[in-house]
């Protein structure tokens, strides 16, 4: 199990990147940020919530695996991997959210980690043969977005989750901050 001094340092993002290098850029660090914030502990730990909210990190970890591969896997051509594939989300529209309580933390930490290096591999090949104009193959309300709009919608997905990590974890052991910090191997 990764430790929060095991989790990848933020990178800082380009001062004068380009579109895509800033938005990629931008992306990453908050998974990082979320990496540090939601993993490394243990399966009790990843249970927990902060009431009055139900909301626990295995849950953020699962719900942020399975918006990864909607949004890449599934938005940029790929077909939607296990274990999404079968669920009856009509059914339990919040299933990542409650069957998260039958996942190990090193199940959650591996179903996330996985759908992040699906979404880097979807992102890199539909660059390969487009640009952030690109559109994707997923509507929404009957628009189809680009791939621009889908970095913006993901670097906005977890920039709200971090937010509820970073409270989370805080209540659990006392973890604080944007960063981690130089001495852990923060930037």
């Amino acid at each position: 199990m990764t430790t929060s001094s095991d989790a990848p340092a933020p990178t800082p993002l380009p001062a004068a990147g380009n579109e895509i290098d800033t938005l990629l850029g931008a992306l990453d660090r908050n998974r990082r940020t979320f990496a540090w914030k939601a993993f490394g502990l243990s399966d009790d730990e990843m249970r927990r919530a902060l009431g009055p909210s139900t909301m626990t990190l295995g849950g953020l970890a699962k719900h942020l695996a399975l918006v990864e591969d909607y949004y890449f896997s599934l938005g940029l051509g790929e077909v939607m991997p296990q274990p999404w594939r079968d669920v009856d989300f009509d059914a339990n529209p919040d299933w990542e959210w409650h069957s998260a309580a039958e996942d190990s933390a090193e199940e959650l930490q591996g179903l996330w980690t996985a759908a992040v290096d699906r979404s880097r591999s979807a992102t890199a090949a539909f660059l390969a043969d487009g640009s952030p104009d690109a559109q994707v193959r997923w509507s929404e309300h009957s628009q189809t977005p680009n791939l621009r709009r889908t970095l913006v919608d993901m670097i906005e997905e977890y920039a709200r989750h971090t937010g509820h990590a970073d409270l989370i974890r805080e209540s659990i052991d006392g973890l604080v901050g944007e960063d981690r910090p130089v001495e852990d191997g923060g930037a």
